[in-house]
């Protein structure tokens, strides 16, 4: 029988399940709106995914791994960090683990989507891979040779709670973050901080799929947006870069789908990576969205 496997990505609008066979092709896909604000609710949303996935299989008890926005404490295995807070000091694996009769292995989405890409996506090739996630929030993971670099303390890659390099104060302390800092590159960088720029700007509320569409047609203020945003993501890139020195840096979430980052970041990265020169590569998650779960279905054994 083909070995199959289950991941979930557990994002800030939607929850995604995916079944996979030993080639990593995908058998079953389907997703949700993510239950917010509610503990209880998340584990039996995830658990229901994964019960739906296996009835398509025909098959039960598969592996099950987790994606989430947030890591999972060492020292406690309670969630952190994560931005949709409901998690924070839950214990979620232990919980889902339980649920589901077997055990479930949860971790950082961006790591997910880092695994995915350094397997057979973008990153394919490169030994070091830095992952962004420009999404609901901004995060990041780590892959080397293929596999996730979580670190002792389970925050590698939490680049999105730095604050953005060479910027103001005064603009820095404008931005509070929900993880009670000011500043923290996720209130510039995600999605939600680029509609909020726009908002501060003309007072309207867009999503961002909406700015780029007005930055296209040549809306003055979405342009000038737009232009910041890159600015600042080259800004943010180029921290990493003299820090980690990445062999590729892949980019996943909705605001991927920006084609000016791939158009015009890698230009900008030399004005801030120490020394003015810079090829690393910047380039869009091959498996788009589906990375993230994808990566989360390789976190656990196969077995079935």
């Amino acid at each position: 029988m083909t070995q199959r496997r289950i991941g979930i990505d557990l994002g800030g609008t939607k929850t995604e399940v995916i079944l996979l066979n030993g080639d990593s092709e995908t058998l079953f896909r389907t997703r949700i709106p993510t239950v917010r604000d509610d503990y209880a609710a998340t584990v039996e949303a995830i658990s229901g995914l994964v019960e739906q996935a296996e009835a398509q299989a025909g098959a039960g008890a598969l592996p099950v791994g987790v994606g989430i926005p947030g890591s999972v404490s060492r020292k406690t295995g309670l969630v952190k960090n994560a931005n949709s807070t409901w998690l924070n000091g839950k214990p979620l694996q232990a919980d889902l683990s339980k649920r589901l009769g077997r055990e479930v292995k949860v971790t950082n989405d961006a790591n997910c989507l880092a695994v995915s890409e350094a397997t057979d996506g973008a990153a394919a090739g490169y030994e070091y891979t830095f992952a962004a996630i420009l999404g609901t929030g901004c995060g990041a993971g780590l892959a080397r040779r293929g596999e996730a670099v979580a670190g002792p303390n389970g925050v590698a890659g939490e680049w999105g709670h730095n604050p953005l390099p060479w910027t103001s104060e005064t603009e820095l302390q404008s931005r509070r973050c929900y993880c009670g800092r000011f500043g923290c590159q996720e209130t510039f960088l995600s999605g939600t901080g680029l509609c909020l720029s726009y908002e501060r700007m003309t007072g309207e509320t867009l999503q961002g799929s909406e700015i780029a569409e007005r930055a296209e047609a040549g809306e003055r203020a979405a342009v000038m947006v737009i232009n910041d945003y890159i600015e600042c993501l080259a800004r943010g890139f180029a921290a990493v870069i003299n820090v980690l020195d990445p062999d590729v840096i892949v980019v996943g979430g909705g605001v991927s789908n920006m084609a000016a980052i791939y158009d015009r970041v890698p230009a900008l990265l030399p004005n801030y990576v120490f020394g003015g020169e810079c090829d690393t590569p910047v380039v869009r998650a091959v498996h788009g969205d589906s990375s993230g779960v994808r990566g989360a279905a390789w976190l656990n054994p196969l077995n079935a």
